[in-house]
């Protein structure tokens, strides 16, 4: 995800029943008219508001977009990105994520954005600074485990040299990915399981 350029704060809430402070948040995202080039998600009990990215940050969202695209043709899934994945109140746009062709097929309660139970892979190129990088390896890593997105992909220039960490087997009530594979840059990341099944992160991907 992008760098952060504000933060609501609030109690961390678990997935849990819907909350009177999880109603609050709900009803002042959809209040929220951000200006152009900005996105708010509600992430552990928090509304997050952040820019889009540097030059950097959409060269890698548009190889991985292309790159997938071509892998999954033919299969009734596609690539999305700039799109809101709701589960119970929470919100998250995704750089990337793979979920049905047609979006309407899998739609939230709301009309608001998709469900995530459709959701097949979620992707997170990473930005600099110790709060973006924490928002994409940890909070929402729990988020995306907690709605049961069976995998998660996190692209990261950060990690060392940079590496690729496919996260598989989410176990909802722990909030956690059961199953773990970080690949340095250089080497094929391979999607294990899902309509991505196959495809690989590689080093034409993540070349500088």
């Amino acid at each position: 995800m992008t760098a952060l350029a504000e933060e609501v704060v609030a109690p961390v809430v678990t997935d849990q029943p819907v909350s009177d402070l999880d109603d609050v948040l709900w009803q002042a995202w959809k209040a929220m008219d951000l200006p152009e080039g900005y996105r708010a998600e509600i992430i552990e009990g928090a509304i997050e508001v952040s820019p889009t990215g540097r030059r950097r940050h959409t060269v890698l969202i548009g190889r991985l977009r292309r790159a997938l695209d071509a892998h999954l043709a033919g299969s009734g899934y596609a690539t999305h990105h700039d799109g809101n994945v709701i589960h119970r109140q929470k919100v998250w746009v995704p750089d990337l994520f793979v979920a049905p062709v047609d979006l309407d097929d899998i739609p939230d309660e709301e009309g608001l954005g998709v469900d995530a139970a459709g959701v097949k892979m979620v992707i997170e190129v990473t930005s600099p600074g110790h709060r973006n990088l924490q928002r994409d390896r940890a909070r929402k890593r729990r988020e995306y485990a907690r709605a049961g997105i069976p995998v998660y992909v996190i692209v990261d220039d950060h990690d060392d040299e940079g590496a690729v960490l496919v996260l598989t087997s989410p176990d909802a009530k722990k909030g956690k990915y059961a199953d773990e594979h970080r690949v340095p840059y250089g080497t094929d990341a391979v999607i294990p399981e899902g309509p991505a099944k196959g495809f690989a992160v590689g080093k034409s991907i993540v070349a500088a």
